[in-house]
C-alpha cells in the first residue's frame, strides 16, 4: 500500500488515521504542496490524480483519490474495526457529520482556496486569516449542535467512526489558525479523547516522514 500524502493535508491525515486504526502497513510518498511550484501540479502526479490534490491511495492495481472514498474502500475491504455503525440510520448520521466537515468546512480553508485569496484576489494575510477563522467558526458552531445530540466519548456514541476521523484534522487546522475551542466543548472533548488513541497519534502531521519542523 502507498499513500501519496502531504504532512499537513487534512484529507491525507484522515486516510492515515484510518490506515492506522486498521493496523495496515503503508508507504508514504511525500507530495510537497508548496515546493517546486507545488509538486501536485507535476505531470507524474497529475497522471495519478487530474484534480492535482492529495491524497492518492495505491494498492496493487487499485488507485483511488478522495479521502472519504478511500476510507470507505478500506472499511469494506478490511472490516475490523468498523468505521461506520451497522444500523443504516446511524451510518447515515455518521456520514452526514463527516460530510459536514469534509465538504462544508474543510474546502473553505484548503490550500488552493487560500492561495487564490492572496493571489488573484490580493487579500492580505490578515484578511486571509479572518476568512479562515470566520468559516471555521460557522462550521464548528453547527457541528457542536449536532454533537450535543449524538456524542458519547466520540462523535457518535462511544466508538470511533468516520466522523472522528474527519473531525481531528479539522481541529488541528483550527488550532493552527488560532481558533479557540472554548465555544465548542463537545468538539474539544472528543478531540482530546481521540488524541489518547495510538492511531491518531501515529497519523499526526508532526509524525510524518515529510514533516517540517
Amino acid at each position: 500500500m502507498k499513500l501519496h500524502s502531504y504532512w499537513r493535508s487534512s484529507a491525507a491525515y484522515r486516510v492515515r488515521i484510518a490506515l492506522h486504526l486498521k493496523q495496515l502497513g503503508f508507504e508514504t510518498i511525500p507530495v510537497h504542496l508548496l515546493r517546486d511550484g507545488g509538486q501536485q501540479h507535476h505531470i507524474d502526479f497529475q497522471q495519478r490524480n487530474p484534480s492535482e490534490l492529495v491524497p492518492v491511495f495505491e494498492d496493487d492495481d487499485v488507485m483511488l483519490n478522495q479521502s472519504l472514498a478511500i476510507i470507505e474502500y478500506l472499511d469494506e475491504t478490511y472490516p475490523a474495526p468498523a468505521l461506520l455503525p451497522k444500523a443504516s440510520l446511524a451510518r447515515a448520521h455518521v456520514r452526514a457529520m463527516a460530510l459536514d466537515i469534509a465538504c462544508d468546512i474543510h474546502p473553505l480553508n484548503n490550500l488552493r482556496v487560500l492561495q487564490y485569496l492572496t493571489g488573484p484576489l490580493a487579500l492580505t494575510e490578515q484578511q486571509k486569516l479572518a476568512w479562515i477563522q470566520h468559516w471555521l467558526a460557522v462550521g464548528f458552531t453547527a457541528l457542536e449542535q449536532r454533537l450535543a445530540l449524538s456524542a458519547g466519548q466520540y462523535c457518535y456514541g462511544d466508538s470511533v467512526s468516520l466522523a472522528d476521523i474527519c473531525l481531528v484534522p479539522q481541529v488541528y487546522n483550527a488550532l493552527r489558525f488560532n481558533v479557540s475551542l472554548q465555544p465548542y466543548p463537545n468538539i474539544s472533548r472528543i478531540y482530546q479523547h481521540c488524541q489518547q488513541l495510538a492511531a491518531f497519534v501515529l497519523a499526526a502531521p508532526e509524525q510524518q516522514p515529510d514533516a517540517e519542523r
